[in-house]
């Protein structure tokens, strides 16, 4: 029974770059398949995906949907991917739970490019994946033009399982080059079989036969019947398929217009032929099927305004059912979801995607079992993608500060990608995140979910200020007479520059007790007091300071009155060493297409940053690594251009590494705008 409940089940995530149709794609399959009774349209924002109302603020996928169909005895759940680079994490997470994914693209070879980080993760993981060329009534390129840019990016062969009858607005059919069959399209109905084209038999002969050798590279029998020129039966090609592509060794092409249904139901025949099931996913994940061991992994976390907490999980074995105990939690509620509307179960078998309620303390990516006890080995998980656009937030109301940090942990439950931090330096709350509008969708939810509107600016540069060089015998006198005992500290202090990084050294060279023991402890407090803020106004680093002698009085000086004398020997002797400004120096690694590494190398010098070198990206072929310091007040919108420059497959890692002076100019209008040491921190470009 139980391998009867996964055969008959299929996971399909649909992902592609932004704009290109997945969404109305998506639409299209659950109208095909009867699962809804009339298609909505993005731009009037009525789709089963896109639910959200930060997706339908802006026509964008922002977080992963999911919704079910059943078509000729399958159970699919599809999972709608955002397109967005700024997004990929939510898709990253997704994936690691699905059989198949279908790569959705627009017909121009030159925007194939920005499915290389798509293709890489899939290949990475070993997901079997097909591509579906969407709005090909808008074709600029020809279809084997399309398809060789899209050999360029994957690392798998990509072959051609259609063939295009017209062109453009006047593309009316295609061939399936399986059973060599030509069909006209019909809006809204099943295509017609209708006689091979002439004019194509010989363009569709082409591409069936390159379609066979790359199947043939994993079948010796195929190979030989086409050696041999004999013609192999549909159904040994169709189980070439079906093998090669679950086992993601190739990437069919497929090709239609979502908006009118065209190529849309022999997208989903095909799913339901070729398409892996849940056991094989499972198996290549290394999973041994038992039906009385549940194992589950979350795959996404959201928090709804009424039901509260969901994880959206892929049962891998076993049956979850409602109320079930997973890693000490007790489940409250089991559903499918459509798009955001939920229908209660009462189980799960493997190989569905479902979702729980109430799992508090689990997050996206763990793996779930009913034991209470860990994995030895947990089941893997996307990694993590590091934040690279940053933006200092505060509420509207200063009442609501209190609850920003709980609102801002459930934010991130639901979006690991974002990250944020109380600076140290600056007392900002920084909310980090993979891009301008990643951070205002986490912004929007703040404001919608959680009653949080906020305030933003750019962060503060965390500047510091050193020293170029010594004073000796800075003297600091405190002396204060009010009735009573008086306040007497007399200090001698030696200060000088370290190299960088060394932080800050105090020490005492005091002979005979001029100054008592039980005093020099105020001297060194005095000291660091002082350097919290310096004469530019920033904290103090690289500098020791030696006491060297000083005076006190019997009744009247104590460790308060020293710790006054340092501060004021300090204010003295710091104006004496020439103070300079300090900026953060990051270490930068930028990967891009070696062919915009030029520009990425231009980009960065214009930045001010040092160039270190690059090199070929391992396990990149055709990308570059560029490695770079860079200074941190450069970096706001770096993503941003770097993005713009490489059609927005750019990406960087990096890094604090050092601390560096800054230029006199630059100092010079950092400081005017600071007021020359009212303020801590500065966000100039």
């Amino acid at each position: 029974m139980l391998e009867k409940v996964i055969s008959s089940t299929r996971n399909v995530a649909i992902v592609g770059p932004y704009l290109s149709g997945k969404t109305t794609l998506l639409e299209s399959l659950l109208s095909v398949t009867g699962a809804i009774t009339r298609k909505g349209s993005v731009k009037e924002g009525n789709t089963v995906g896109d639910s959200a109302a930060e997706a339908r603020d802006r026509h964008m996928s922002v977080e992963v949907t999911t919704a079910s169909a059943d078509y000729e005895g399958i159970h699919f759940t599809f999972v709608d991917c955002p397109g967005s680079i700024e997004f990929a994490q939510e898709t990253f997470n997704a994936l690691i739970g699905i059989d198949a994914a279908i790569v959705v693209c627009e017909p121009v070879s030159d925007r194939v490019l920005t499915l290389a980080p798509l293709f890489k993760f899939l290949d990475d993981w070993e997901i079997p994946h097909l591509v579906f060329i969407n709005k090909m009534d808008r074709a600029n390129n020809n279809f084997m033009d399309v398809l060789h840019a899209l050999k360029t990016v994957s690392s798998r062969p990509v072959i051609p399982h259609q063939y295009p009858i017209g062109q453009g607005e006047d593309l009316n059919g295609f061939i399936d080059l399986v059973s060599e069959q030509a069909y006209h399209y019909h809006a809204g109905a099943p295509a017609d079989p209708v006689p091979l084209p002439e004019s194509l038999r010989e363009q569709e002969h082409a591409a069936r036969a390159e379609m066979l050798e790359e199947l043939a590279n994993f079948d010796d029998h195929l190979l030989e019947e086409l050696l041999e020129e004999i013609n192999p039966p549909e159904e040994e090609i169709i189980q070439d398929l079906k093998m090669e592509l679950g086992a993601d060794l190739i990437v069919p092409v497929f090709m239609g217009v979502a908006e009118q249904d065209y190529g849309v139901r022999p997208l989903l025949e095909a799913l339901v032929r070729e398409a892996p099931e849940p056991a094989s996913t499972a198996e290549r994940r290394g999973i041994v099927l038992h039906a009385d061991a549940p194992l589950a992994q979350v795959i996404k976390t959201y928090y709804t305004p009424q039901g509260g907490k969901l994880s959206l999980v892929r049962v891998w074995q076993g049956t979850l059912t409602d109320g079930t105990i997973l890693n000490g939690v007790r489940a409250g509620g089991l559903y499918r979801l459509m798009g955001q509307q939920q229908q209660s179960l009462t189980a799960a078998p493997a190989g569905e995607i479902v979702a729980i309620g109430r799992l508090e303390g689990i997050k996206t990516g763990d793996t779930l079992t009913t034991s209470g006890k860990q994995l030895a080995t947990e089941l893997p998980k996307a990694e993590q993608i590091k934040p690279v656009y940053a933006l200092a937030i505060a509420p509207e109301k200063r009442n609501d500060e209190v609850k920003l940090s709980s609102a801002i942990a459930k934010l991130l439950e639901e979006d690991p990608s974002l990250g944020w931090e109380q600076h140290g330096d600056t007392h900002e709350v920084i909310l980090w995140g993979q891009g301008e509008i990643h951070l205002q969708v986490a912004l929007d939810r703040l404001r919608r979910k959680y009653n949080l509107p906020m305030t933003t600016h750019l962060p503060q540069i965390p500047y510091k200020e050193t020293i170029r060089k010594p004073a000796s015998s800075v003297h600091g006198r405190y002396k204060h007479q009010s009735g009573g005992h008086g306040q007497f500290g007399d200090v001698y202090l030696d200060i000088k520059p370290l190299s960088r990084g060394e932080g800050f050294n105090f020490s005492e060279t005091i002979v005979g007790g001029v100054v008592p023991r039980q005093y020099i402890p105020g001297v060194e407090i005095g000291v660091r007091e002082y350097l919290g803020h310096g004469p530019l106004g920033f904290p103090v680093v690289d500098v020791a300071v030696t006491l060297t002698n000083g005076s006190y009085h019997t009744v009247d000086s104590s460790e308060q009155a020293f710790k006054n004398a340092a501060r004021i020997a300090m204010q003295t002797g710091m104006t004496q060493c020439q103070p300079t400004l300090l900026e953060p120096i990051v270490s930068i690694q930028v990967s891009a297409p070696n062919e915009y590494t030029s520009k990425v190398l231009q980009l960065l010098s214009g930045r001010r940053g040092q160039i270190l070198g690059y090199d070929g990206k391992s396990d990149w072929p055709g990308w570059d690594q560029v490695s770079a310091y860079l200074p941190q007040a450069e970096m706001h919108d770096f993503i941003v251009e770097l993005r713009s420059l490489t059609m927005g497959v750019g990406f960087f890692s990096w890094q604090y590494d050092h601390l560096q002076e800054v230029p006199d100019k630059l100092a010079e209008r950092v400081l005017a705008t600071t007021g020359n040491g009212n303020g801590n921190g500065n966000n100039h470009r």
